[in-house]
């Protein structure tokens, strides 16, 4: 998820304010997702096939379209919006959390001449986007996870509802299995979200720039400016930290109900992520870290423009509210 900064406009957001812009814009991200993006199947679930993608063992999905239409025939239309429960919960969490964050840590950078003297803006952008994505990941993971296991369930079904699935993954694994793979991702969002917000900031000066130079309008709009950065800037990070995706995935649906999800014989990493990231490269080639990386892609694009776009109309509507 991306977002906009409350330093590129005279008005300043509340930290609370700040918090229900992200949470909105999170769960826009989300929805759009749901109801298009996920059409094609949910990158998630094409990674977790990668699994079964070992010479030992068959393969069920051959492509992206291909798994679109075997999950209909086998599981039914709904199954493309597996764990979008959990999912909502998370990304209207994950956002407000993240927009809160970003807002005191951007307005605290900004405002300190000591901090400017010791990095440049965009460096600031990179420190800021980094812990302000760690911090929303530790306080989501748990979301984040039930999100996988729902998604990688298949007909015999371990989960049935939020509540339960909580109460049975506490009772089977106890709290440390609320943040199973918690450690590669947190290892992926410090590059991710530095990178997104790096480049997100440096396309939209680009943009602002060139409609500058050539008067053309499109290029003169906010909202334009903000969903093509968001856009360039998610497909960039994505692919430059999706590797780690992979592990996190896979570490994620590890657990005692591993034999149940809908791909079968889903192999058993031990030890920490590391290992799991080398027993892919070995077993899989360094192809097999970026298995699933264009219904990634394809996420990941219209996800931060929306995000970006929704965070800045919502600034602007809480704008609004304060000018009467």
């Amino acid at each position: 998820m991306a977002k906009t900064t409350s330093a590129e406009n005279s008005f300043s957001m509340s930290p609370m304010e700040a918090a229900f812009c992200g949470g909105i814009a999170g769960m826009a991200s989300r929805q759009l997702q749901a109801d298009a993006i996920k059409r094609m199947k949910r990158a998630i679930l094409s990674q977790d096939n990668i699994i079964a993608n070992e010479s030992r063992i068959p393969r069920k999905y051959n492509g992206m379209l291909h798994a679109f239409s075997l999950i209909i025939r086998e599981e039914g239309f709904l199954a493309l919006w597996k764990g979008n429960l959990s999912a909502q919960y998370l990304y209207l969490t994950y956002g407000s959390v993240q927009f809160l964050t970003y807002h005191e840590l951007e307005k605290r950078s900004s405002s300190s001449e000591a901090l400017q003297k010791l990095l440049p803006k965009n460096a600031w952008s990179f420190v800021n986007g980094a812990t302000c994505g760690t911090v929303a990941t530790v306080a989501t993971y748990p979301f984040d996870l039930l999100r996988t296991r729902f998604a990688a369930q298949g007909h015999s079904k371990s989960y049935k509802t939020v509540g339960q699935a909580i109460k049975k993954i506490y009772r089977d694994e106890g709290l440390r299995g609320f943040y199973r793979g918690v450690s590669p991702t947190v290892i992926q969002i410090i590059p991710y979200m530095g990178i997104m917000f790096g480049i997100r900031d440096i396309t939209k000066k680009k943009i602002q720039t060139l409609g500058q130079e050539k008067g053309r309008y499109l290029y003169n709009l906010t909202s334009f400016q903000d969903t093509m950065s968001g856009a360039i800037a998610g497909i960039i990070s994505k692919v430059g930290v999706f590797p780690m995706d992979v592990v996190r995935k896979r570490m994620q649906i590890q657990g005692p109900n591993l034999s149940n999800y809908v791909i079968s014989n889903i192999p058993t990493y031990k030890g920490f992520w590391w290992h799991c990231l080398l027993e892919i490269a070995k077993t899989e080639g360094f192809r097999g870290l970026y298995k699933g990386i264009t219904p990634a892609v394809v996420k990941a694009a219209p996800s931060s423009a929306v995000t970006f776009f929704v965070y800045g109309q919502m600034q602007k509507f809480v704008e609004s509210l304060h000018s009467f």
